[in-house]
């Protein structure tokens, strides 16, 4: 029992670094969702330990399960002389194939419904939020293990059906169907009359058990494979009441499974301290690099390019390189990382500005008489008013500012979208087009005649840059699809005038400033949009070409870096994850 123990206690440290891998949105940080990996896997094994006799030791002087069991039966016995509760037919005896693992010698392996006083389903009504003479407990009530009973709706019910519904404290309610398949919740400062939803089953308490102990048996792994395997339907999992009822169940003496409760809430309220101490580290690590990275993107200094900065440069970059071996060991991190140096890369701070280099006037001269000759030759109808600096103080020499008008012509698609095929023509929609890729899954298609009939406003060329307007708001791609394809509502392809421009483009559409800008232009109730109208008047900087590819280059070289460093911290958290799962399973 010592050795358990220790190998509970002593690695500590990997049950911590174990980390829940989180999802992160459009290369950013996304906050600390879900529990750490190691500390659930620490949770489970607990449990486990618990319902096979590993968590604390035996007492000799413990009164043996068998009279336990006696009394038990006896409690059952008057509860039915009473007419409380009905005689159930016989269980059928456990096997030795369905016990999984060996009890301590004085544990007893029992079913569910053996040490129950009822197995029973809850009542069929809909939830009144205007009485609650009678409360009516829903799966959707029980939230992380508990239930506010100043919430409950109540339902109506007539008497009787409200005494054999009954809930009392002690319970246990399971759901039984559906995604929430197994939850399960012991009814605790119940002070008035409430039942139970028919998704609901409600296990009955006996006196001469510990309900707390049941709940216990509930979380454990013996619980979850035994109501996995048992679970029915296939569209939509189902557990029934004679499935619970035949639940294998590993019965300690009273006492233990009184110490066993006791240790558990122990090591639970232990696991609490370890997961809110790793949560607040880890926002405050979140905050400290949002800090420091911010200071870099809201400086006003323009002389000292990020790649030049070093001993004698920049002091807010010295701060940062000096710590960047512990700044920078998340994937949220590093994500916050990648949209730094967007920022930095559409500010001029990523690469130093090259006196010799063409001016970007000379590239707007040269874009504005393409933009000419594409209204009078193809009547390009795309334009805006011309940009001023005063929309970026910050611009560094030979840059300059324009609308999105005024660099491209837009290619967008009103109406009904064309009918969608098993084969043909592609159709690219809003779902295709992520965060700096497009994805072609899920795939689409339109048939050739309805293709030619839609595609009337123009035809996207690769490196073309797609966004989409809606659904989601603000995802950019360049085209990278060499074959003909159709293009859906909610996306717009910005064909610039110069071509050579697009790849700075799409860094400035993906950047932070830009991506605000689009939501706050963005309107609608449900699902925000933002028109081409107010896209065409969207101001943009606009570097010398030849920064913009050095520029490009530069982003290029430095994201590959940061997705390195990001694949071995998750390889190194997948490492640590497995760590945690051997540690489960040497203990078990």
């Amino acid at each position: 029992m010592k050795t358990t123990q220790d190998l509970v206690t002593r690695h500590l440290d990997i049950w911590t670094a174990a980390d829940t891998e989180k999802k992160t949105g459009r290369g950013r940080a996304s906050g600390n969702a879900g529990s750490v990996y190691g500390i659930k896997k620490l949770r489970e094994l607990i449990l486990e330990l618990a319902v096979r006799g590993k968590l604390v030791p035996q007492d000799a002087n413990d009164e043996s399960t068998s009279v336990l069991i006696k009394r038990i039966q006896a409690e059952k016995a008057k509860l039915i002389a009473e007419g409380k509760i009905k005689k159930d037919k016989p269980l059928a005896v456990i096997t030795e194939e369905e016990k999984s693992f060996e009890l301590p010698k004085s544990w007893e392996w029992v079913r569910l419904g053996d040490i129950s006083s009822t197995v029973q389903y809850g009542y069929t009504d809909s939830a009144n939020h205007h009485s609650r003479d009678v409360l009516f407990l829903r799966i959707t009530d029980i939230q992380d293990d508990a239930v506010n009973w100043a919430t409950v709706p109540g339902c109506s019910i007539s008497l009787s059906d409200s005494d054999s519904y009954a809930l009392e404290n002690n319970d246990l309610v399971i759901a039984r169907t559906g995604g929430t398949i197994g939850k399960s919740y012991l009814v605790t400062g119940l002070d008035q009359k409430a039942v139970f939803a028919s998704y609901l089953i409600r296990i009955g308490n006996l006196s001469s058990t510990s309900a707390e102990y049941k709940k216990v048996f509930l979380g454990s792994v013996l619980y979850w494979r035994q109501l996995i395997a048992s679970s029915m339907g296939t569209g939509q999992p189902n557990v029934n009441g004679t499935a619970l009822k035949n639940l294998i169940f590993s019965l300690p003496p009273l006492a233990e499974q009184r110490r066993i409760v006791a240790k558990v809430d122990e090591l639970m309220a232990l696991c609490d301290q370890l997961e809110t101490q790793h949560n607040n580290a880890t926002e405050a690590h979140d905050k400290l690099v949002s800090h420091l990275l911010g200071t870099l993107t809201q400086s006003k200094k323009t002389d000292t390019p990020l790649s030049k900065r070093g001993a004698g440069g920049d002091l807010d970059w010295q701060r940062i390189a000096a710590h960047f071996d512990t700044l920078f060991t998340t994937e949220s991190s590093i994500d916050a990382l990648k949209q730094t140096l967007l920022q930095l890369a559409v500010m001029g701070k990523l690469v130093p500005q090259d006196p010799n280099d063409e001016p970007a006037s000379t590239l707007l001269k040269k874009i504005a008489a393409e933009k000419v000759r594409l209204v009078d030759e193809d009547g390009l109808r795309t334009t805006a008013a011309e940009a001023e600096h005063k929309y970026f103080d910050w611009l560094p020499p030979h840059w300059e500012c324009e609308r999105l008008g005024n660099l491209a012509k837009f290619i967008d698609y009103r109406g009904r979208t064309p009918t969608k095929v098993n084969e043909g023509i592609p159709l690219i929609t809003a779902k295709n087009v992520r965060y700096g890729y497009i994805d072609r899954e899920p795939r689409e298609f339109v048939t050739p005649s309805e293709y030619k009939q839609w595609m009337t406003r123009g035809f996207p060329r690769v490196d073309d840059l797609l966004f989409t307007t809606e659904a989601p708001l603000g995802n950019a791609a360049l085209v990278d699809i060499d074959e003909k394809f159709a293009l859906a509502q909610r996306v717009i392809c910005f064909q610039f005038h110069k071509p050579e421009i697009s790849k700075f483009m799409l860094l400035a559409f993906m950047s932070l400033n830009m991506q605000q800008e689009f939501q706050q232009e963005a309107t609608g109730m449900t699902a925000t949009g933002i028109k081409a109208s107010k896209l065409k008047e969207i101001p943009v900087p606009l570097p010398p070409i030849e920064e913009q590819h050095r520029i490009v280059t530069k982003v290029d070289e430095l994201m590959a870096l940061c997705d390195q460093l990001k694949t071995r911290i998750t390889q190194a958290n997948q490492l640590q994850q497995k760590l945690a799962d051997v540690m489960v399973e040497q203990i078990i």
